[in-house]
């Protein structure tokens, strides 16, 4: 589990710890305010904890998914909240918003050569 630091190839992020949790993808939960990604965590909540510790804002963390061959999934079970605040109640996991999509793929983006 980690935040990174500096731009990965996908190939690198799918390797990145001797440990991962999935085969074919790593969960991640970016922080859209401030622009981290924390990655590789059996758990999105995890990842969430982590970003909370180095001073991110519940309220900009989303949950994603992102596979071996590069798509980006916006599933998470720390995401419903942000959905409701954003004024779509019943979305579930799914990230609704399409400007936080937007968001999330420019943190994604920034540290992840997809």
């Amino acid at each position: 589990m980690q935040i990174l630091n500096k731009k990965i190839t996908l190939d690198e992020l799918m390797h990145i710890e001797s440990h991962l949790f999935f085969d074919d993808m790593i969960k991640c939960v970016a922080d859209i305010d401030r622009g981290l990604l924390a990655v590789n965590a059996e758990m999105h909540a995890d990842l969430e904890a982590l970003l909370l510790t180095q001073g991110s804002s519940q309220k900009s963390l989303y949950g994603l998914n992102i596979w071996e061959d590069g798509e980006i999934e916006f599933d998470s079970l720390i995401n419903p909240p942000r959905n409701r605040e954003a004024g779509y109640p019943r979305a579930g996991r799914y990230v609704a918003d399409p400007a936080a999509r937007q968001k999330i793929t420019e943190v994604v983006k920034k540290w992840v050569n997809i």
